[in-house]
This record gives structure tokens, sequence and C-alpha cells, in this order.
């Protein structure tokens, strides 16, 4: 349902006129007493009087037990959480026996502050002598003396949110409804257990993956250097749950929109970003963070999910594209629909949509910045979401991009998919959400362009296989990854690739046809070992000679520093070289680097990008190739002294040495962990070469399991150096009569 086709609708019948209810938080409650008209002149029979005398003394709503049926008993707080289409019970304590033919109770739920039946967000529910039709389905599930147990379901389309419940005793005289209380209300969420569920997941172990694990491993690097960082989703901490439910107030989502998972998950990927909307997150790849959190400082989505929320809704400072994707992740898991994050190295990002990503060179083979607008990424982290899609033919459920980093419009907001990954696969790009945009990220051609002394340009390679290179996202249980490239692709110059590529471009790609390019029988490879920051290296590059005759290659080697965003910084070295080869041989050329030509300029994330433009004398034939070193941080050590267990003191230290011989200034550590401590943030001023820093805190564990505990250190020099701690803590001891008992 597209939200400019929402009139305003008249409010339910204790209000006035209101507009589109958008709100969550705020609320309009029926009367405690409504009174009916007098049916009969006689008035009310003896009966009647009875019935009207019962008197609901309170609402049990069974939290421990029903959070545990409807597995949120991982969610921190005092209310009840349930799952749509899952029955909960709850226990209406009478000031007497309730009778089913005798009397009649009803339970209104209401959610907004224009509660309407027909809109989701007023559902009555009855149970006694007179039923009613509803969308919830209710039942007397037991009676014990003045109480009387009752089942609640549901429905499996319901609004997801904070409800409110009111138990309604109904006679001739009117109706007599419990006060107000908050402590009664509960929260409904999706349900990826309920077979009825749009996000339903049939397997118990993606469940516990992308549902209810609140720790995450986000890969970065470069596709032949991959590393890794542990990132805190903490969707069950304290507040978490509320925060979602405000960003999505605060971004004016209709709660009529809210059942809907495709629509929460598309509105949620255009509030995550603050362009346009003052969403969750400002995005900044400027370099300077003084103002607020530098994207690679943050540990995990809690901190700045309840930033948010309670400081007004005011945009947090500062994001990457890892950032948003993680607090996305906890946003939907959260609210209980399946997510990962997935990344996808050398992501192309197209500014003119043609399928193709335009790399200049100058006359002497270096990279034109002035003249290059488009840029590969060296890695690009989105969303992936489990649900079906009931907009869309059948075989495209299932998992679904969805990407809150701002790059291009959709709609008129900053925001991308949800996208079916199956429909990408195929080529199949008219279905929504945006699959074109995504497309190109994964398929863009580069193609270079070599420039004459005039300024007129002319194509001299092109590269079908380095956009897209690999799709990787965590492994169940295990902080390996999961390689998914063949999820979204099929294999490079395939037939089924081929076809896919048809398939594209009569769904309105751009054709991918250039002028035939001369065969140059000779290819050039980047070789490196891995590599500290700070140190001397030795740069390889392999031309081997494919053809049936000897050649020699001038090459040009231009080496500068580059953001992970593929956008380029100063250039630290220029360097030509000559090669003889044999015919069917591997040449090596090889090129020193000196730790004091790249280090003075080097930028976040500390990749190096080295172009090489090499021409075949004999046939006058260019070739050119590109490759990203990312080099090794420094090592940040986390130690643990006594035994891990629910309830206990545990002693924890955060260490770390600088290496360098200059000073770490303004560096700032993290420490955070679910279920183990709330982020704590460490400041120094300065850290001496060769000094170190040594932080302890003190934690007790909050809940029994497998626990992770994540550090991360960062300075403007030195960015993004983590760490992670796991182990097992164990239940808590209770000591009774001599004996050793134990809980969770």
């Amino acid at each position: 349902m597209n939200m400019m086709s929402l009139k305003n609708q008249p409010a339910w019948r204790w209000g006035a006129r209101a507009i589109i209810d958008k709100s969550n938080s705020l609320e309009s409650n029926p009367p405690p007493h409504e009174k009916f008209p007098t049916v009969s002149p006689r008035g009310p029979t003896d009966e009647a009087i009875r019935a009207a005398s019962l008197s609901v003394l309170s609402i049990d709503m069974r939290v421990t037990e029903n959070k545990n049926v409807h597995h949120t008993d991982t969610y921190k707080g005092s209310n009840l959480i349930v799952r749509r289409n899952t029955e909960f019970t709850i226990i209406l304590k009478l000031d007497r026996a309730f009778n089913e033919q005798q009397h009649q109770v009803e339970l209104e739920f209401l959610i907004g502050s224009s509660p309407d039946e027909n809109k989701g967000t007023y559902i009555i529910v009855s149970i006694g002598k007179e039923k009613q039709d509803s969308s919830w389905k209710s039942r007397v599930v037991a009676m014990h003396g003045n109480s009387v147990m009752v089942g609640i379901t549901p429905d499996a389309k319901c609004i997801i949110g904070r409800f409110r419940i009111f138990a309604v005793v109904v006679s001739v005289l009117g109706k007599e409804r419990t006060q107000r209380n908050p402590d009664t209300d509960f929260y409904v969420l999706f349900n990826p257990w309920n077979s009825e569920d749009e996000v339903y997941m049939d397997k118990e172990e993606d469940r516990q993956e992308y549902v209810m694990n609140e720790v995450g491993t986000i890969y970065n690097g470069v596709h032949n250097n991959i590393t890794t960082r542990s990132w805190n989703f903490g969707q069950f901490e304290e507040g978490v749950l509320d925060a979602c439910l405000t960003v999505m107030d605060a971004g004016n989502v209709p709660l009529l929109f809210r059942g809907n998972a495709t629509e929460v998950v598309r509105q949620a990927s255009a509030l995550m970003n603050s362009q346009g909307d003052n969403g969750v997150l400002v995005g900044s790849w400027s370099g300077d963070y003084s103002s607020g959190t530098a994207p690679t400082a943050w540990t995990g989505s809690p901190e700045i999910l309840l930033k948010y929320a309670s400081e007004g809704c005011v945009p947090v400072c500062f994001a990457q594209c890892w950032v948003f994707a993680g607090t996305l992740n906890t946003f939907v898991r959260c609210l209980g629909i399946p997510g990962r994050v997935v990344t996808n190295y050398c992501s192309a990002h197209d500014n003119t949509g043609n399928l193709k990503t335009d790399i200049v060179l100058d006359e002497d083979g270096r990279m034109d910045k002035s003249r290059t607008r488009d840029s590969v990424w060296n890695y690009h982290c989105w969303n992936e979401v489990f649900m079906k899609r009931l907009d869309l033919p059948d075989q495209y459920s299932g998992w679904q991009v969805v990407d809150c980093t701002p790059q291009e419009t959709s709609d008129g907001l900053f925001r991308c998919g949800p996208t079916s990954v199956n429909a990408i696969k195929e080529g199949e790009l008219s279905y929504p959400f945006d699959a074109r945009f995504v497309f190109a990220e994964l398929n863009s051609d580069v193609i270079y362009h070599k420039s004459n002394k005039y300024g007129k340009t002319k194509i001299i390679h092109v590269d079908t296989s380095y956009v897209g290179k690999q799709l990787v996202t965590k492994k169940h249980d295990s902080n390996d990854y999961m390689d998914i490239t063949s999820s979204y692709k099929y294999s490079e110059a395939s037939l089924k690739e081929r076809q896919v590529m048809q398939m594209a471009e009569r769904r309105g790609v751009p054709s991918r046809k250039y002028l035939t390019l001369p065969e140059a029988g000779v290819e050039i490879q980047i070789q490196t070992n891995t590599i500290k920051i700070g140190d001397d290296f030795r740069l390889t590059m392999n031309i081997k000679n494919k053809s049936s005759k000897a050649c020699t290659v001038i090459a040009t080697v231009t080496g500068c520093v580059v953001f992970y965003t593929g956008i380029t910084g100063s250039d630290f070295k220029l360097e030509n070289k000559k090669a003889s080869v044999q015919a069917s041989k591997t040449e090596p050329l090889t090129i020193d680097i000196k730790a004091v030509d790249y280090t003075p300029h080097l930028v976040e994330q500390a990749n190096l990008l080295f172009v090489v433009y090499g021409i075949v004398e004999e046939t006058e034939t260019p070739l050119t190739t590109m490759r990203v070193i990312n080099l090794q941080l420094p090592e940040l050590t986390i130690k643990m002294s006594g035994s891990p267990r629910v309830g206990s003191d545990l002693l924890v230290s955060v260490e770390f040495t600088n290496p360098y011989n200059f000073p770490l200034l303004k560096v700032e550590l993290r420490l955070d962990g679910p279920g183990l401590i709330q982020t704590k943030v460490k400041h120094y001023s300065q850290i001496l070469p060769g000094a170190s820093v040594n932080y302890t805190v003190s934690i007790v564990p909050r809940a029994h399991g497998k626990k992770v505990l994540m550090a991360c250190l960062d300075c403007s020099a030195l960015r993004q150096v983590t760490n992670q701690l796991e182990f097992e803590v164990l239940k808590k001891e209770l000591v009774t009569q001599g004996t050793i008992r134990f809980r969770s």
C-alpha cells in the first residue's frame, strides 16, 4: 500500500477526526465506564444486575511463562513480549467465580492514538455467553476459584508494536473497564517460528543464527585478504526494542504498515540514515569525526539506537556501510525478522547506472583522478532479510537485499530494497525494489580508458570479472565466513551468465557491447605477501606471456593510498619497469616499497592501490590491471581473570602497545558485550611510541551460555584495531542446605 494513497480517516468513537496514526507511543484510551441505553421500561433483570456486579481485579500477563513459549525470554525488560499467531495466556483475577453462561468479558487490545477496528489498531475478543468475530482468537483455558486463564492468539498479519490491554465486563447496563496499567502492556513481534507468518524460516539452526544470535562478524579488508570485526547486535538489550519502535515513530511510519515485513524493512532502509528524514545515523567519509564518534570506533548497535531514542531522535554521528548494516540488522532481528550482514567485495558504485565503471588513465598511465568519477569499493556491506514477498512471484521470496547506506534515492528517499536475491541472480530487474542498482554493484564492467596528450580517450581494456568478486556472510556457530557468491551470480563467462545479462538488457540495462579490443596475449598479475603497517615490502608483478613469441613489456606502476570506497588519495610511488618474456613463460618484475614513502599518506583502514599500465613493444598492445592491498593492523589483547559465572565478578583487561615511532593522539577504547557489559569507553589523550596502556574493568555476567566480549581501539592515525574474547558463562550457584543447585 502506498503511503501517499492514504486519506485522513475518522478516529474511533471516543475521539475526534484524526490523521493516519503514525505513532506507537502516543495513546488514546476508552473511558473506564461506558453506559448503555436502558432497553426495557422495567429496567434490568436481577440476572443482569448480578452479571454487572462482576469485577476484574487484576490481569496477570504470565510474563515468564509466555516469554519462554514465544522465544522472547532473552529480551531484557519486565513487560510481556509475544510473537504473531502463537497463543499466549493471561489470568484474569475476578471478585467471584466466572460463569461462562452468565457472564461476558471482553479483552480490548489497542495500539496508537486513534485505535480503529478496521485498521487492526483496536482488537476485541470475548469470553463468556456472547462470542464475537475477531482477527485475534481467544478461549478459556482453565478456571480455578475466582481466576480464569484465557488464551489469546494474535493474527498472523497483525501490526507489530506495543499494545495496551483492557479487560471489560459487559452487561445490559454497559461496560466496566480495568484501569490503564502500563505494566500489562505487551509487545507483538514477527514470528519466524510460525508457518503462517511471512518471515517464517523452517530450520531451527537458521532461526538461532539469524534471529537469536546477539553477536555477529562483519567482514572487511579485500577479497584476497579478508579481515573481520565482531559486532554487538544486542537486539535483546534493555531499551533496544522500544528504541526500534521509536525509530519508526520518528519516521512517521503508519501503524497500518507495521504488520507488513516488506514495508517495515523498506521504511527502515531509509530511517537508518539521516539524509532527508533525520534518521538514526549520519553517514560520513570525510576523515574528520571530531564532532561525533568515528565509524571505525563503534562496537555495536545498542549504543547507537539508545542514544538516538534517548536524545530526542537527533541523528547519531557517524557511520559508514558496516555501521549502517550492523544497526539495521539489530533493528530487524529485534522485531523478529531474520537478517544477516553481507559483504560484497569489489562493489561498484556506478554513478550513471550504465553498468560500466570507468577508470581513466592519463597520458603517462597514472589514474586521472579528475576524470575518474566512478569507483569500486574494496567492499560494501548491506543486509539480507528473509521473508515471503507477497507482492512477487513465489520464486522470488527468501533472502532480500536491503541497503541503508545512503548512495542513491529511491522513491525520493535514500534507501535501497528490499529486492530479491533470486531475481538479481536471474537478471529479473523489473520487480521492486531497486533491483537494477544492486545488479550494477555486482555486475558492472571495469573499463579502462587512456588519454593522449590532447585529452582524448580510448578504451584500452575491459575487465568483466573484477566487480562482485566475492560475497560473504557469517557461518552458523562460527566466525568464519560463508561464500554466498553463487546465490547472486552464475559463473563468469558461463552460458547461464550470458543468458542473465541478456535478460537484464531486456529489463532495461544498457548493452555490454564494446569495440573489439586486440588480444594482448600477455597478462600482468600483482602479488604481495601479508604486510603490516610500517613495514617495507616488495611488490611483484608477474608478466605472463601466453603467446608463442617472445615479447618486451614496458610497465608504469603507480602507488597511492585509497579509501575503502575506492576514492584515491595521495600518490607515493611512480616507477617504470621493463621486462623481456620468452614465449609461454612468466617473468617477475619487482618494486621495493619503503614505509617512509607510504606511511605519511595513509588514510583510514590503511589501504594501498597499485595501478599498472603496460604496453607490449612488439605489437603496441596496451595492458592494465590494479590491486588494492590492505595493510595489517597491530594487535589488541584481551585477558580475563576469574571464573565466568552468572552474578559473579569477573576482571577483564584490554592491553595495547604503540608499535610506531610517533604518538597516537586522542585515542578511544571501547569495550562491549551483550549479556556481559554495557558499552564502556575509555579515552587516552595520547599513547607515546613504545608505550602500553591497560584498561581493566569488572563485569558481572547477566546470563549463562556462550558470550563474546569485544574491544576496539581507534584514533585518527590508527583506525579499527579490534579483538574479541569468547568464553562460556556458567550458571549461578545456589547453596541450599549444604547442596549446590544451579539456575540460569
